[in-house]
């Protein structure tokens, strides 16, 4: 790319790394500050050492260890959960090419499009008959769900797409569905397999709403929740209040690093197909 449309895309993507970072590094400013020195020099002042009491005050009044866990336990048992899931449903979809296959599709693109303050009181009172109302098992129930519509709807068009001679061949040779499913569907949509995982675990450590309606006690509370939760019913100070939007965005950033490699490689080995 030559002339003025490499500049463009230059800028544009000066800005946008930009308009991504710069919060993030006046939230990690804030959140070294003493509430004396955020008060003289204002937000937007570098700190002159780094006070971490903010950090360990909030630590220790939300019980984060324990949020962080509960944010863990239920991102990786929804993602994991989730991906198996629509994994099944488009091999069914997909490669079995079901009666109604194509209004199946539509009823999964149509639950997406839902918003989720729709699902929130049938979804409440149904946890209460069954007895999951505060409990982690009914948000992993619920979001495993959600991400698995989206899930079944993306992968059913991939593997829509799947070589037919292979699953002959394979079946010439006496494997059946699921045997075929699982040593040569999968491995061989691995890359989009993981995409779907890395992107179910973020999304659900980032979920608010429904968390907020079915966990309410302290010991069941994800990170967003506990943030929420805690800066609308007690009074922080804005140090405090930086140091705990920065403990909760570092997991999921934290995650999306390490994945990172695996994230990019998917999206180009789609791009590439």
């Amino acid at each position: 790319m030559r002339g003025p449309g490499r500049w463009a895309v230059l800028f544009a993507l000066v800005v946008l790394a930009v308009v991504m970072i710069f919060p993030f590094l006046i939230v990690a400013m804030n959140a070294v500050k003493s509430p004396a020195e955020y008060s003289s020099q204002g937000p937007l002042s570098l700190p002159d050492g780094l006070y971490l009491q903010g950090i360990v005050d909030f630590w220790n009044r939300v019980e984060f260890g324990t949020k962080l866990w509960n944010s863990l336990v239920i991102s990786a048992s929804v993602s994991v959960l989730a991906v198996v899931l629509s994994v099944l449903n488009a091999y069914a979809l997909g490669i079995g090419r079901v009666k109604g296959r194509l209004w199946i599709l539509v009823l999964f693109l149509v639950a997406n499009t839902l918003p989720q303050e729709a699902l929130a009181y049938p979804l409440y009172y149904l946890a209460k008959a069954v007895d999951l109302y505060d409990t982690q098992l009914a948000v992993i129930i619920v979001m495993t769900a959600i991400q698995a519509a989206f899930g079944t709807y993306l992968l059913s068009a991939v593997l829509g797409q799947f070589p037919r001679e292979i699953l002959e061949a394979a079946a010439i040779d006496g494997a059946g569905r699921l045997r075929s499913l699982w040593r040569i569907v999968v491995p061989i949509s691995r890359p989009t397999i993981n995409v779907l995982l890395i992107f179910f675990f973020i999304w659900t450590w980032n979920e608010f709403f429904l968390p907020l309606i079915f966990l309410i006690s302290n010991d069941t509370q994800t990170v967003p929740v506990a943030l929420g939760v805690l800066q609308g019913q007690r009074y922080m100070d804005a140090t405090m209040s930086s140091a705990s939007a920065l403990l909760g965005i570092v997991p999921a950033v934290a995650f999306f690093l390490i994945f990172q490699r695996t994230l990019t490689r998917g999206v180009t080995v789609g791009a590439i197909k």
